[in-house]
């Protein structure tokens, strides 16, 4: 059996790809382009335009959720830093 060699520029390609096209989904849903519901697709378009790039962003970087929470400041300052010595 033959090992595969792995392109090492695959892997950021496709993350690149799946946070474009959740950013694209996202945004046609919030300006209502495309219903999230429809009577005859049901939640399928949701699922396509949200669900799915999420899931695929998620697979492919599961740390990226605290990668980017490590991003924020913090809003609230320890109380030793508030008080002047």
């Amino acid at each position: 059996m033959r090992s595969k060699s792995i392109d090492p520029g695959r892997h950021p390609r496709l993350l690149a790809t799946a946070l474009l096209w959740l950013f694209s989904g996202s945004l046609l849903l919030a300006t209502t382009l495309v219903p999230a519901h429809t009577a005859l697709f049901g939640w399928t378009p949701f699922f396509w335009l949200f669900v799915a790039p999420l899931a695929v962003a998620l697979t492919l970087e599961p740390s990226l959720p605290r990668q980017l929470l490590s991003l924020r400041k913090p809003r609230r300052r320890n109380t030793s830093q508030l008080i002047w010595n």
